[in-house]
């Protein structure tokens, strides 16, 4: 493939919309703009909109494939590979496919699948995030209440197996208020490097600041799973108000939060607030009852966006696109699409220190997608080369 250079375009940097060409070699990386090696092609993009890849931290699953659910390795394999290629649809370059609470057993089957890695026109896998076992029990939402553990009675390794801690896992969600969570946290980043959010708890702020001494750096779809913001009690919520916050993550589908709380939330802390899905397998599937899986031992009632238990009100997730998030996120927020776009792409990198993608800059990979002014997707280019 020969390098290409596109012309005309406004790239999203840092919140404003940059007047530029891009130009990408023939591996997919960014390169300088001049000089132009001679073979390379031109591309006009008639003054259209340029953002880096999506990133997705939060996603379950789609198209009737769940994460949590592992039959053969071959069809959760496959199941990977079907919806890393659905996803730049939503304009999707880069995700973190999340396991909720799930056996031992079944943390050890799927998370060898999850590791970071790279298909042809699709998006990476970025590792895994996994959302519990260590969380509580009065804030489990869908979460199956009996496969949760006590961090002081269970250990990592036995939870998640060694060599998925080092290999495949990015990012654990955790409650840390529950004894020895405290003592995870730190593990987790000082022996193996990963990300720690906080998020199915009911923690109280105090508990929330001794995490992020210890290492918790984000806060989990905030306001959801935990306690509620209060005037005297601030909570977890109350976190995203402090000098130096933690990166928060909202889904903004209006069923999970009141628009009014999702533009609050990103006023806060606009460089620290990540938009995600938290969508679930019955993304792209037809209304309906749909069976369960490890994580939700009941039959799933979705209508439109929305899924619950069935004949309950218990919220199991959303089936939202990211594309979709962002355009309510400028709606809600009344902020024009290059704002709105680094809560999926930028934040996302520097909540994840990511070095090579999340960012239009020189070095990093040819990850990006070409936006209508109203944020509508029109292209998803991968290295360099367009996917949809």
């Amino acid at each position: 493939m020969p390098p290409i250079q596109f012309t005309n375009g406004r790239i999203c940097r840092g919140g404003r919309l940059v007047p530029s060409h891009l130009t990408i070699d023939a591996n997919g990386i960014i390169i300088p703009n001049s000089p132009l090696p001679h073979d390379s092609l031109i591309v006009d993009l008639k003054d259209a909109i340029i953002s880096p890849g999506f990133l997705e931290l939060q996603i379950n699953g789609a198209l009737g494939f769940h994460f949590a659910r592992y039959e053969d390795p071959e069809s959760y394999k496959a199941g990977v590979d079907t919806l890393a290629q659905y996803l730049p649809s939503t304009g999707v370059t880069g995700f973190y496919p999340t396991v909720p609470t799930v056996t031992p057993e079944v943390f050890h089957s799927v998370l060898p699948f999850l590791m970071p890695s790279n298909e042809p026109d699709s998006a990476s896998v970025l590792g895994a995030h996994v959302e519990g076992p260590f969380l509580a029990p009065s804030k489990k939402g869908a979460h199956d209440a009996a496969n949760m553990h006590i961090p002081a009675e269970s250990s990592l390794e036995s939870i998640y197996g060694k060599a998925n801690l080092t290999q495949s896992i990015r990012l654990v969600t955790l409650a840390p208020e529950l004894p020895g969570a405290l003592e995870h946290v730190k593990a987790l980043r000082r022996v193996y490097d990963i990300r720690v959010s906080m998020g199915h708890s009911a923690a109280n702020h105090e508990e929330g600041m001794a995490a992020i001494k210890a290492g918790a750096s984000l806060l989990t779809h905030t306001f959801n799973a935990m306690n509620p913001l209060h005037h005297r009690e601030p909570g977890l919520a109350g976190l995203i108000s402090d000098v130096s916050p933690p990166y928060f993550s909202l889904i903004a589908d209006s069923i999970h939060l009141h628009p009014r709380v999702v533009a609050l939330a990103y006023r806060s802390a606009p460089d620290h607030c990540i938009l995600i899905t938290d969508s679930i397998e019955l993304s792209g599937l037809p209304d309906g009852v749909h069976p369960g899986h490890a994580q939700i031992p009941f039959n799933q009632f979705k209508t439109g966006n929305k899924v619950t238990i069935e004949n309950t009100d218990t919220l199991i997730g959303t089936c939202i696109g990211l594309d979709e998030c962002v355009r309510n996120l400028m709606n809600w927020a009344g902020i024009p699409l290059e704002e709105a776009v680094k809560c999926v792409t930028e934040n996302v990198a520097d909540a994840m220190d990511l070095r090579d993608r999340g960012k239009l800059e020189l070095g990093r990979r040819g990850d990006f997608v070409i936006l209508g002014d109203d944020g509508v997707v029109k292209e998803t280019w991968i290295l360099g080369k367009r996917v949809v």
